[in-house]
């Protein structure tokens, strides 16, 4: 794996829905199962972890429709309600567990709507996989924007 730190996107959205609430989505895992993971695959709320303060681990279990699992997690690294939330996430195919990526999210209120800001910064991984990502995300959002809706 190469080692570059420079391999970074954002993704920015607005959403329909007051800050406090897009937070709320990222934070409890019975709102996070609703829309973490591409179109078509689930998240339970029992494969679902988070110790939401810095250190914390968070994880989830994405399932396939053909019932594939998909283990995905990391560690929080800051935590501001509601504005940001900083976090790692693993590569699951890096069975040493070094830090694929640092996500930094930033909700800016728009009064009953909210603009939300993404970054993604890949550290253990290569432009295909940080490409694979972030149309995974892409999915996760359109998600996210239907269950705020």
């Amino acid at each position: 794996m190469t080692n570059t730190p420079d391999l970074e996107y954002t993704i920015t959205r607005v959403l329909d829905a007051p800050r406090e609430t897009v937070f709320e989505a990222w934070t409890e895992p019975e709102r996070f199962s609703q829309w973490f993971g591409p179109h078509g695959f689930t998240t339970p709320v029992s494969l679902i972890t988070m110790d939401l303060r810095p250190g914390g681990e968070w994880s989830a279990c994405l399932v396939s429709p053909e019932g594939a699992k998909a283990p995905l997690g990391g560690v929080y690294r800051e935590i501001a309600a509601p504005e940001r939330l900083v976090f790692t996430t693993g590569d699951p195919d890096n069975q040493e567990g070094a830090v694929a990526s640092v996500a930094t999210l930033t909700l800016t209120d728009l009064g009953n709507r909210t603009e939300m800001r993404f970054t993604q910064e890949g550290y253990n991984t290569d432009e295909a996989h940080a490409e694979a990502a972030k149309a995974g995300w892409l999915q996760f959002f359109d998600r996210l924007a239907e269950h705020l809706a």
